[in-house]
């Protein structure tokens, strides 16, 4: 029978493996089902957003790049506001004079020039024109995309000079803290589980330990999988891990 490396446009995976045996190591880490105290656990941001456009209009140049790190209320981005401006000063103008007519219906009424059905309808054009006023200045508020907390630009869905309408995803935003750790745990472990548990929890990204301690426990086990979700905080922050970094957690021995 021919060796199968001589059709190595075939079989070239195995015939790597047959070559270089130690290669099939690298390519094939140990699963964790070879250890039995080991669990699956993936990292997540304790905060992560998409921020979207509130109103229609066109992008100017972009304050904010992949992977930027982002102070709280820092501006990334900033829509063409000219429209939405002159509709604030028009309704600035209304309440002025709104203001200004139910002044002069008061001087009347005290002269018995007018009634106070008259006085009353003046006052309600102020109230009107004071609202019309507040939701100019709210709209105007959407031309700015600013940043709700502090973190990173995890993705940017838009182009400098785009036009978007209402609802367009603009930033993936994750925050820049300690990250949480998500894991499934088989549900016969939960009489043992409590907050505040410590783990240790294995990146295999960097290669690194990581102290961590349970932070919260689901409410529900899953029926199919018999395993409850667990989130752990990690115990600092550490500036070489990122979100969507996985690895295997294990609990200590005197905790098991």
């Amino acid at each position: 029978m021919p060796h199968p490396c001589n059709k190595p446009y075939l079989l070239l995976p195995l015939c790597l493996m047959l070559l270089h045996p130690a290669w099939a190591d690298d390519a094939l880490p140990t699963p964790p089902d070879n250890d039995p105290g080991a669990i699956r656990v993936l990292l997540v941001s304790d905060l992560e957003t998409t921020l979207s456009a509130q109103m229609n209009g066109t992008l100017g140049a972009l304050k904010a790049s992949l992977g930027e790190k982002v102070a709280k209320d820092a501006q990334l981005a900033q829509l063409g506001c000219t429209e939405v401006n002159a509709r604030a000063k028009v309704a600035a103008a209304e309440l002025n004079m709104a203001r200004a007519n139910l002044a002069a219906k008061r001087n009347l009424r005290k002269l018995d020039a007018v009634g106070d059905l008259e006085v009353a309808l003046a006052s309600t054009e102020v109230e009107k024109a004071d609202g019309a006023l507040t939701l100019a200045r709210a709209q105007a508020g959407y031309c700015l995309v600013d940043a709700p907390f502090a973190g990173r630009i995890a993705k940017v869905y838009v182009k400098p000079y785009q036009t978007v309408s209402a609802g367009t995803p603009l930033f993936d935003l994750v925050s820049d803290g300690a990250l949480k750790v998500r894991l499934n745990v088989p549900s016969s472990l939960l009489p043992r589980l409590q907050a505040g548990m410590p783990l240790q929890v294995d990146i295999h990204e960097t290669g690194q330990h990581y102290p961590a301690k349970i932070s919260a426990i689901n409410a529900r086990v899953d029926a199919v999988a018999q395993t409850v979700e667990l989130e752990a905080k990690l115990d600092a922050s550490y500036p070489e891990l990122i979100a969507g970094m996985s690895g295997v957690a294990r609990f200590p021995e005197n905790h098991e």
